[in-house]
């Protein structure tokens, strides 16, 4: 069955794609990123926010997400933390 998860700001995403879910911080992954943003394969999820977590998919896309990895991963897990968090206002 397939479970949809909020990542912030209206958007969802299938659990069952996601290979892992990653900070931004470090260079390689900023590279991944501009690769993905240059060749089409990154999604914009931030609506506009910092990005905190960028999600792997097993299609290629990158998902850029404005919530912390950490509350992703709690709400892929099924521990729904409050559904808005610091950081996300709607």
């Amino acid at each position: 069955m397939n479970r949809l998860i909020n990542i912030g700001f209206g958007n969802i995403v299938n659990t069952n794609k996601i290979i892992s879910i990653i900070s931004p911080e470090a260079a390689p992954v900023k590279r991944m990123v501009q690769n993905a943003k240059d060749s089409g394969m990154a999604i914009d999820a931030t609506c506009g926010r910092r990005t905190r977590s960028v999600i792997v998919t097993e299609s290629g896309h990158l998902v850029l997400s404005a919530l912390l990895p950490e509350t992703i991963a709690s709400r892929a897990n099924g521990i729904d933390t409050a559904s808005t968090t610091k950081g996300e206002e709607e």
